[in-house]
C-alpha cells in the first residue's frame, strides 16, 4: 500500500548512493522525502517514533512486528535494521530484496490478513498507509485486521483537517471537488504524483487517497488511544494505539 511513484524510487537510489537529488527535486528531498533521513518530515517522524520506542520498551524480547504497507528503509532510518531483539515482517504489494536478517519481506493485502492467526504478532504497525485504500469500508477492514493479528497496534495516518495534503502537497486539496482535482493532476505534477494525462489514471490517483478524521478513526479503532502530532498548533496526523 506504500506509494511507489517514480520520485520515491529515485529517492531510494539517492539515499543508498549518498548522492544529492536532481535540482528539480532538491526542495522536496530536503523537506518531505521519506527516504532522506535528514528531511524535515523525517525529523517529525523521528519524534513520533520515539513515542513508539517508549511503548515497545515495555514488551518482553524478542518483539515480533508486522509492518503493514511498510518498507525496510523506514526501519533502517529508525535504527532498527539488523537488531537481534526485534523481528519485523514487512508486508506490501511487491516483495522487497531482503538486506537485513531481522526484516522479512511479505506480499499481501492490508484488508485481508487471513493468513495470520489472531494475535500472531506482538505489534501490528502501519505508517501512512490506511489512507491509500480508496474507501472507508476498506479502511475499516484494515483496521479490524490490524486489531485482530496484533496483540498491540500502532497505526499512523495524516489528519483530514490539516490544511496541507501530504501526497499532493497543495493547500486544501482534500476539500476541493474531485473533478477539479482530476483536472489538475492530469495537467501538472502535484506533489509526488502526476501528471496523469489519461482520465482513468488521474481519477484513480485522486480516489486512492482518502484521509481520515478523528471521528472516523474512533469508529474503526473504538478502543484505541488517538495520539495527535501537532505542527504549529494544528493536528498534522493521528496515531491510533492500543494494547501496549
Amino acid at each position: 500500500m506504500d506509494l511507489q511513484d517514480k520520485d520515491a524510487v529515485a529517492n531510494i537510489d539517492w539515499a543508498r548512493a549518498d548522492k544529492k537529488p536532481p535540482r528539480t527535486h532538491e526542495l522536496k528531498w530536503k523537506l518531505i522525502s521519506p527516504d532522506n533521513p535528514d528531511s524535515f518530515a523525517n525529523k517529525l517522524r523521528s519524534t513520533r517514533f520515539r513515542q513508539f520506542e517508549a511503548m515497545v520498551s515495555r514488551l518482553p524480547r524478542p518483539v515480533k512486528i508486522l509492518d503493514v504497507g511498510g518498507r525496510a528503509i523506514f526501519w533502517e532510518n529508525s535504527g532498527w535494521a539488523g537488531r537481534g531483539d526485534v523481528e519485523i515482517f514487512s508486508l506490501n504489494l511487491v516483495r522487497e530484496a531482503e538486506r537485513y536478517n531481522n526484516i522479512k519481506s511479505l506480499v499481501g493485502d492490508a484488508t485481508d490478513l487471513s493468513e495470520f492467526a489472531d494475535g500472531s504478532f506482538d505489534i501490528a504497525f502501519s505508517n501512512s498507509v490506511i489512507e491509500h485504500l480508496f474507501t472507508f469500508e476498506n479502511q475499516r477492514r484494515m483496521a479490524a485486521e490490524m486489531q485482530r493479528v496484533g496483540k498491540a497496534f500502532w497505526v499512523q495516518t495524516p489528519n483530514f483537517w490539516f490544511p496541507i495534503e501530504p501526497h499532493f502537497l497543495l493547500p486544501g486539496w482534500q476539500w476541493i471537488p474531485e473533478s477539479l482535482r482530476v483536472f489538475l493532476v492530469r495537467r501538472w505534477k502535484c506533489g509526488w504524483l502526476g501528471p496523469y494525462p489519461e482520465v482513468a489514471a488521474a481519477r484513480n490517483a485522486v480516489k486512492e487517497i482518502r484521509l481520515l478524521d478523528k471521528a472516523e478513526l474512533k469508529t474503526i479503532f473504538p478502543d484505541a488511544t488517538l495520539i495527535p502530532e501537532r505542527f504549529f498548533g494544528l493536528v498534522k496526523s493521528w496515531t491510533a494505539v492500543g494494547g501496549f
